[in-house]
């Protein structure tokens, strides 16, 4: 196992982070499958194969992040490939609620703070913490990889578009911590820009997931195949991107 790549995905119990974790493995890693119910984790591992392994990770638990990076350190030795994928949409939005329907009860004037810190814990802070806990081991890989799972959402150039297809439902919640984690991920680049760590955003498209109650268009395959080309991208790929399927750079 010290000579397989390992790759470690939070969120992966399901959705498009279990899809991930699946390519991943049929690409020859070690894949470690993030969840926050370890019972959960176990199933899915499970489900993809002897190369999946579980680790109980909650985001938004720093004693659950530095008791991953322990064992990450301690049963496998090594990890070249973090994918920061957990994430919410929202605390509150009931069955059968639209989007745009929600939309207009998180707007600035009246999104509750408790709503607001709850996705931006998950969303931001969690994907700090978990990078710093998981610094230390990237850092002694040869060629480490760091994708960071954002959303065309949280486009600033886009959504001041006023012909912007979603530009409706952008808010401070969601949409606007998707803007903040493609802050961070460039900060990261900017870090880590005089080593071999390469940091960038995806947008895996408006996929049917638990995310937004499937009501999402495209499959978790269709979502999962720009997260896994750049998080496979040899050592002379670049650094501080911000890309959706079919390689489409999107603007800030």
């Amino acid at each position: 196992m010290q000579d397989q790549r390992v790759a470690l995905i939070t969120g992966a119990n399901q959705g498009i982070g279990l899809q991930v974790a699946h390519d991943l493995a049929a690409h020859g890693l070690t894949v470690l499958v993030g969840s926050r119910t370890l019972a959960k984790g176990e199933t899915a591992a499970q489900g993809v194969g002897k190369a999946a392994h579980a680790i109980q990770l909650d985001v938004t638990d720093h004693a659950s992040i530095a008791a991953a990076a322990d064992r990450i350190r301690t049963d496998f030795g090594r990890l070249d490939i973090l994918i920061n994928n957990a994430a919410i949409s929202n605390t509150s939005k009931q069955d059968g609620m639209s989007v745009e329907e929600y939309a207009k009860l998180t707007r600035p004037s009246n999104i509750s703070f408790e709503e607001l810190r709850a996705i931006w814990e998950t969303n931001v802070f969690g994907v700090l913490a978990v990078y710093q806990a998981m610094l230390p081991l990237l850092r002694e890989a040869p060629d480490a990889r760091i994708v960071n799972v954002s959303s065309g959402a949280g486009s600033l150039t886009e959504n001041a578009n006023p012909a912007a297809r979603y530009r409706s439902s952008f808010g401070p919640g969601y949409s606007a911590s998707k803007t903040a984690l493609n802050a961070l991920t460039l900060a990261m680049a900017i870090e880590l820009e005089e080593t071999r760590i390469k940091v960038n955003a995806v947008s895996p498209g408006f996929i049917g997931t638990n995310l937004n109650n499937y009501a999402g268009t495209g499959t978790v395959e269709e979502g999962a195949r720009e997260i896994v080309r750049v998080a496979l991208l040899g050592s002379e790929s670049p650094t501080g991107t911000f890309t959706r399927a079919t390689a489409a750079v999107i603007p800030w």
